[in-house]
């Protein structure tokens, strides 16, 4: 006689868990975490206004019919629309990460935590109107607890190893916050951060030669918008998959994660938020962003010694072995996404014009008969070695840097003193030197989209955290609404 067949289905996987009880349960006391979100924030919708600048970004925007509108529905920072919770988080995802300006993580696998704010502001919003009484602080707890589980997970196991997209964790971190959000029961969180796990996962395919490509910068925003998706859905009561990890043969560890489980550092707690990196200086992928640093350092000391690029015979760049893993590239590059993920490109228009824009990506620049050439020419003999001191001081948790030295030999033989820069301005390390061009850096880009009088309603709500962490959520963003 054959055994009866059982319904129970068996715990979910431990991994998990862990994420769901802590988006759910966990208490924030940091006021480092609540201030460094702040600053966050702010970046975050800044670098999304800028991007409005560009016809490649702005076409994407809007609601997938055009014309469609919803009432009460959620906006979208910059622009005037209404969208639903899901589209506008791709539109928001796909605003703040199109420029790839804003704040970055460094670990075993890198990535954008700030990309996350894209399903959690549009899901805020568009829940606070429509009777939901949820704060900007609701809003910085889920930013500094979807960095948490993004970044955790993020240094200790390598998903571009195996060819996945960190826009993966994205999807994961942002599925259990928006969960928080939107007042699901633990059985529908792990059931819908199950089915983030489930999905197919994006390959890394538009990050590399030769497909580089304009997805990564709306990447983030399929992503977010995927994890509202994938809430919504739990929340009608759809099941989801406990051993999604560890089911031999058909679960993520087997079929996309070679068979390995996750390893784990620390536990959850506020730890990423406090250590997370700002782009400040340079729209740069953030391996170079101390290059680009060097470099700028150095064309003053060229202009000084009444010397120009055009002198220049090589460059040596000193560096990590992330940095040659990702962005040491040689020959032709395609676009803007190819080019700002070229170390080469990011050091030569530094070395040639003493600064690094995001319009310095552009085809007016880098197809320029006369100065393209001159950044192809130098592009040409800058070369990358790994320092291992570098690349353990990257994965050291309690140094974090990302350094790179720059050297150069001039044609009639001169070699310059090497310029080292061990710790980005963006840094934790260099906080205190960083914040105030943050700021600046947000008050530029609200310069771009709105009137003196708007400037100054955003900035007066902006600056002052406890006044900031009680604003109604809709209130807070309808400042941004054009």
């Amino acid at each position: 006689m054959s055994a009866p067949i059982s319904n129970v289905r068996p715990p979910f996987d431990q991994a998990i868990v862990d994420i769901v009880d802590y988006a759910l349960d966990y208490k924030i006391t940091s006021p480092v975490a609540y201030e460094t979100a702040r600053y966050c924030l702010l970046d975050t919708l800044g670098c999304g206004l800028q991007a409005l600048d560009f016809p490649a970004c702005t076409k994407l925007l809007g609601p997938l019919v055009p014309g469609l509108t919803m009432h009460h529905g959620a906006r979208v920072p910059g622009t005037s629309y209404k969208l639903d919770p899901v589209q506008a988080a791709f539109n928001i995802g796909t605003i703040i990460r199109w420029l790839d300006y804003n704040d970055t993580w460094l670990a075993a696998e890198w990535g954008h935590p700030s990309d996350n704010l894209g399903a959690i502001l549009a899901v805020a919003d568009w829940l606070t109107r429509n009777g939901h009484k949820l704060t900007m602080r609701d809003v910085l707890t889920g930013m500094i607890k979807a960095h948490e589980i993004q970044g955790c997970i993020a240094l200790e196991n390598s998903f571009n190893k195996v060819g996945l997209d960190h826009v993966l964790l994205v999807k994961v971190a942002s599925t259990a916050v928006v969960c928080q959000l939107l007042g699901l029961t633990r059985d529908q969180t792990l059931n819908a951060v199950s089915l983030a796990f489930v999905d197919g996962q994006s390959l890394r395919t538009y990050r590399h030669a030769p497909n580089a490509g304009s997805r990564k910068s709306w990447a983030a925003g399929d992503a977010t918008s995927r994890a509202v998706r994938l809430a919504l859905i739990a929340q009608t009561g759809e099941m989801g998959y406990p051993s999604v990890l560890t089911a031999k043969t058909w679960g993520f560890y087997d079929v996309s994660f070679g068979g390995q489980p996750f390893k784990f550092q620390r536990a959850y707690g506020s730890y990423v938020m406090e250590n997370v990196l700002f782009k400040i200086s340079f729209p740069a992928e953030f391996h170079a962003q101390t290059a680009a640093e060097a470099a700028v350092t150095l064309h003053a000391q060229l202009l000084a010694l009444g010397k120009t690029a055009e002198d220049i015979a090589r460059v040596t760049i000193r560096t990590h072995e992330a940095c040659m893993r990702i962005i040491d590239k040689h020959g032709p590059l395609n676009n803007p996404a190819d080019r700002d993920h070229c170390i080469q490109y990011m050091v030569a228009v530094p070395l040639i014009f003493g600064r690094l824009t995001a319009e310095d990506y552009d085809d007016t620049i880098a197809l320029d008969p006369v100065w393209g050439k001159r950044i192809d020419d130098l592009r040409a003999v800058i070369t990358c070695v790994e320092d291992p001191q570098f690349t353990a001081d990257y994965h050291d948790p309690k140094k974090r840097s990302i350094a790179n030295a720059l050297t150069i030999e001039l044609k009639d033989g001169t070699i310059l003193p090497e310029v080292s820069v061990e710790y980005p301005i963006g840094h934790r390390r260099r906080r205190e030197q960083g914040m105030p061009l943050l700021l600046k850096k947000f008050e530029n880009n609200l310069d771009r989209r709105f009137s003196p009088e708007a400037r100054q309603r955003i900035i007066n709500a902006s600056l002052d955290q406890a006044a900031l962490e009680a604003m109604p959520v809709d209130a807070y963003v309808s400042l941004y609404v054009v």
